[in-house]
């Protein structure tokens, strides 16, 4: 596959027309269209002040002087652009389920996790970029495996998509282990959004510092956790020897309708742990199935959580 086919041109032209949804106003160093918490001089008016000698007499307002005999200037809100920072999970779990251009695995519903996760990266760095806001990518394992430069403009997306595309499985996947290294965490204020299916081959707490520290690095942290349909709802059964992708151990398991339904509520009750460490940190979470198409979870789960919008 192509970097000009990881994102469909009908879906781009769709996601032209799309902004992030952060809710944090941010002050970058260059223009961009989203508003920061300083006055500047975009078209959006803020406040009145006390006009004071020095002040550009383009902002004098002479409808108020004329009114109350007193100068005052407008104010405006400055207009700069957000940082956007993706990390995509590339760990040898991620690459599982349907068909993937990168290995024979799979053959199972929906598409290939990896490729998935890549396409949603893309589509949401393409939004940042049409947007004029900055983007940085990374991909990682237990370590980051790749990094691409800050992104401007969207004359700049077939990097991110070709950055994207390259980038193969790895080994076992430690978020902690990968954000731990120097300069994996942004310097500066932004939004950072990881996808990954967050089976974590660590200790949740480790998940948990790892997500206080890019919060109390004044990122706005976007989780997507992206599962297969056989994940979610396995269609198993007989003796069967289940294989760790990424540590290569077995084990011997005898599946029934109720180590099914034990599995199914675990799994719930995962996600709901993953739910509330999010939530108590101020930070989003949205489970997506590899089943389902771009539309649904940038126009369904994305839009519905308030991450993008029109």
């Amino acid at each position: 596959m192509s970097p000009s086919h990881l994102l469909p041109t009908d879906w781009m032209a769709r996601l032209e027309r799309l902004a992030l949804g952060s809710g944090r106003r941010v002050a970058g160093t260059l223009q961009g269209k989203r508003r920061s918490s300083r006055l500047g001089s975009s078209l959006e008016f803020a406040d009145y002040r006390s006009y004071a000698p020095g002040d550009d007499i383009r902002r004098f307002d002479w409808g108020v002087y004329s009114r109350t005999g007193k100068p005052f200037v407008r104010q405006f809100m400055d207009e700069q652009e957000l940082m956007v920072s993706l990390y995509v999970d590339c760990s040898a779990s991620m690459d599982f389920g349907g068909s993937s251009p990168e290995s024979d695995k799979g053959g199972g519903k929906g598409e290939n996790k990896l490729l998935f996760a890549k396409r949603l990266a893309a589509s949401i760095g393409y939004i940042a970029l049409c947007s004029y806001e900055r983007v940085g990518a990374s991909c990682y394992s237990d370590r980051i495996q790749g990094r691409l430069p800050v992104l401007r403009g969207r004359g700049a997306a077939m990097r991110l998509f070709q950055f994207l595309q390259d980038m193969p499985p790895g080994a076992e996947g430690s978020l902690s282990t990968a954000l731990g290294e120097p300069g994996a965490v942004p310097r500066l204020s932004g939004m950072t959004w990881i996808f990954s299916d967050f089976w974590l081959g660590e200790a949740e707490s480790s998940l948990g510092s790892v997500l206080s520290r890019l919060a109390g690095a004044g990122q706005e942290v976007v989780l997507v956790q992206v599962l297969s349909p056989e994940e979610i709802d396995p269609e198993l059964s007989g003796d069967l020897r289940l294989i760790d992708s990424e540590l290569n151990t077995g084990k011997e398991v005898a599946f029934t309708g109720r180590v099914l339904q034990r599995y199914r509520e675990e799994l719930v009750h995962y996600q709901n742990e993953l739910r509330q460490m999010a939530s108590e940190r101020g930070i989003s979470y949205v489970a997506l199935s590899s089943g389902m198409t771009l539309q649904e979870a940038v126009f369904g789960a994305f839009a519905g959580a308030g991450l993008v919008r029109v």
